[in-house]
């Protein structure tokens, strides 16, 4: 087949850029032709969920299932930090929700994407046209020819000069007793044993009173066994958030490289990268999905010009530099990394911080941030004054 744009991969980048295109026209009017090459259902990590901030009354809010106006941060002592998102919500959008809503955007379009059921193999680059070469579960051949192509595949990370990765494991309890508190999400619950290298604490995401999604995450080195996560989930929903009977109704688990890598774009005349293989991990937190709208409508608003649509950075230079230091910095034990959470979010307003940590801040506000961890002020500009001299090396496990 023979299409103006393919995209390889249905996760949250591809799917992005699919429901894009399909609101918009090519440059001469008619409807963009579109394939997405993907394996399928069961081929993939399984659902997933996607959590991000921003105003109520999304493009997606009819996929979101649940969402939140106040975050909570807890520190190691047990004090905690609350805050009143003003007009932000905080929202959790599954995976299956969120492409059981495009799928009908899709079937009301004139010209719907072609959904290509197949494991995506070579991309041969061309003068005019790429070709994506597949292969479906039968063993058939596939080839789609394209004006332009967008991977959203994984990919190894590039080398860099400090890799840590963002890696968890969470458990949908059904408490048998009152628990929760609905109405917050705690962001982060330092009240778990720390990592030799890293951070860890708790993640809890409840609708009810008696169900949540609570998770254990580590910023680390190197993932956990499943023993390992699961006995780290115990001991928090027992011993520190105090459920004593639960039914665990589903899980989710994963791995979020958070690394100072300079990701690349482009790898051909006509085939970018997009998502997390595209750099849109923001690297100091590892959400996505909010870069990856940005990333989206930076590729559509230069296809309907008429132009190359290579995809814009989803994070700006500095708030990069930014992540660099902060990465190194936990990656060496300069820095505590559960009371610099627990003062950047004590000393600063939801929704300031939120710009920051979402890469869409001002300079004058970076400041203020920066400047309200008191202990980490030193331990990060010895960091930074460092980071130009480190080599950059491969993440372990890549050639």
């Amino acid at each position: 087949m023979d299409v103006d744009v393919a995209v390889i991969g249905a996760g949250a980048a591809g799917l992005s850029l699919l429901a894009a295109l399909s609101e918009r026209t090519a440059p001469d009017g008619r409807p963009w032709s579109v394939a997405c090459v993907d394996p399928g259902p069961g081929a993939g990590p399984g659902r997933r969920t996607w959590c991000f901030w921003e105003p109520a009354g999304g493009r997606y809010d009819r996929a979101v299932a649940h969402s939140w106006r106040r975050l909570r941060v807890v520190g190691p002592g047990g004090a905690e930090v609350g805050a009143d998102l003003g007009s932000l919500r905080y929202k959790m959008l599954p995976s299956d929700r969120f492409e059981e809503l495009l799928d009908g955007w899709f079937a009301q379009c004139a010209l719907p994407p072609l959904r290509v059921t197949a494991v995506a193999g070579e991309v041969a680059d061309g003068h005019d046209r790429a070709v994506v070469r597949g292969r479906t579960a039968g063993g058939g051949e596939v080839r789609v020819r394209a004006r332009w192509v967008f991977d959203s595949r994984p990919a190894a990370p590039p080398p860099a000069r400090t890799t840590l990765l963002q890696h968890f494991r969470g458990w949908f309890l059904r408490a048998e007793h009152d628990v929760f508190d609905p109405g917050a999400v705690t962001l982060m619950d330092f009240r778990t044993p720390q990592p030799a290298h890293g951070v860890s604490f708790g993640y809890v995401l409840p609708w009810t009173a008696r169900d949540a999604l609570v998770e254990y995450t580590e910023f680390s080195p190197a993932p956990l066994s499943r023993a390992a996560y699961d006995a780290a989930l115990a001991h928090y929903t027992r011993a520190v958030l105090g459920v004593r009977a639960a039914g665990v109704t589903d899980t989710e688990q994963g791995v979020i490289p958070m690394t100072d890598a300079v990701f690349p774009r482009r790898t051909g005349k006509r085939v970018f990268r997009i998502g997390a293989a595209g750099g849109a991990t923001r690297p100091a937190t590892g959400y996505t999905f909010a870069a990856v709208q940005r990333q989206t409508a930076g590729i559509v608003r230069r296809l309907c010009a008429g132009r190359t649509p290579l995809p814009p950075r989803p994070h700006r230079r500095r708030h990069r530099m930014m992540d660099a230091a902060l990465l190194r910095a936990l990656d060496t034990g300069r820095l505590d990394g559960p009371v610099y959470f627990e003062q950047l979010f004590a000393g600063n307003p939801p929704p300031r911080l939120l710009r920051f940590l979402d890469g869409t801040s001002a300079v004058r506000e970076e400041a203020a941030v920066v400047l309200s961890a008191r202990s980490a002020v030193l331990p990060m500009l010895r960091t930074a004054a460092e980071l130009p001299l480190l080599p950059r090396r491969p993440a372990p496990g890549t050639p």
